[in-house]
């Protein structure tokens, strides 16, 4: 039936504002009045507000801000200090980093300084949000898994901006800021380095990203499936037998051979999403340092096909006999 198919038609339960448990003393106060948001509904719990920021969250907030005023005032005075032109041109604007004859060393700010500042603040904001997660986690007795998972994606951003580039002892391999600029990366980075489709833990970092994406959409389809029995009830499903749980297992038993538990599917999802930007963090580390191309790593290891011999081999003129040295 048509009205069972919930995927656009969410129920919105309005219930009174929710503060949260009180505060240990010196932890600070939340801040925001609690309020309501009927397109926040559609994707999620109705109510918005209040929030937690402490020192940790504060400080992450002014350096982030800091970071985006950086890269925004040097992309409009890039355009000559025209709003129209900034707006217009935005996605293919860019800061970009150091030039490779400043190697690791400071440059003046218009030659790369901006982008190292930049850099900064934003390394700065992000592991300090990691650190305001982890703390409040701590706080209110849950476990610390949000962070662990957090801190595989700011694994590749490191990778990405300050590890590899300190390896191979120059700022200018680091990431532009920029959107296009950054996909224009990406694309040289592949190129110079034999196709990063080569790279095995580049593999194993799409395999994880796609995994974690088919796993998000299974549960999801599974949960909304059976909510007409109360399946997004969780607390019910544990207590009640017959019903959306047993209907759920029943099914992917009846299709798939087995089925994962309340618990395991979460399992699943987490080291999937976790491994993906740790496996890209590694392949991403060794391009450049261990390895220089890897389409020859591939052909070597018999993973590829080396080019096949159509053309004659080229000589070179120098080694003709007649050529003086």
């Amino acid at each position: 039936m048509a009205e069972y198919q919930n995927i656009f038609t969410p129920v919105q339960v309005r219930s009174p504002h929710y503060m949260g448990p009180p505060l240990t003393p010196g932890l600070g106060t939340r801040v925001g009045t609690p309020g309501t948001s009927w397109l926040l509904g559609k994707i999620g719990d109705f109510q918005v507000g209040p929030i937690y920021l402490g020192w940790t969250g504060l400080t992450s907030l002014l350096c982030g801000f800091i970071a985006i005023e950086i890269i925004g005032l040097n992309m409009l005075a890039s355009v000559n200090w025209d709003w129209i032109e900034f707006l217009r041109q935005l996605p293919w604007l860019a800061l970009e980093p150091p030039a490779p004859k400043w190697g690791l060393r400071i440059p003046p700010l218009n030659e790369g300084g901006w982008w190292l500042m930049a850099g900064f603040f934003l390394t700065t904001s992000i592991l300090l949000w990691w650190y305001h997660l982890y703390r409040r986690a701590r706080a209110m007795g849950m476990g610390t898994h949000v962070a662990w998972a957090f801190l595989a994606a700011i694994w590749l951003y490191l990778v990405l901006g300050l590890f590899r580039p300190v390896l191979m002892g120059s700022w200018a391999e680091a990431v532009p800021f920029g959107i296009f600029p950054h996909l224009d990366w990406t694309a040289a980075f592949s190129i110079r380095y034999g196709n990063l489709f080569y790279n095995p833990f580049h593999a194993l970092s799409i395999a994880f990203l796609y995994g974690s994406t088919l796993l998000f959409a299974m549960h999801a389809g599974t949960i909304l499936s059976v909510t007409r029995y109360g399946g997004d009830r969780e607390l019910d499903q544990i207590a009640d037998r017959g019903t959306a749980s047993e209907r759920a297992a029943l099914f992917w038993r009846w299709t798939m051979g087995f089925n994962a538990t309340m618990e395991s599917i979460h399992r699943w999802a987490w080291w999937f999403a976790v491994l993906c930007p740790l496996a890209g963090g590694i392949g991403i580390l060794l391009t450049g340092t261990v390895v220089d191309n890897w389409y020859l790593w591939a052909v070597k290891h018999g993973v590829a096909p080396a080019y096949p011999n159509v053309f004659p081999p080229v000589v070179d003129p120098a080694t003709l006999p007649g050529v003086s040295p």
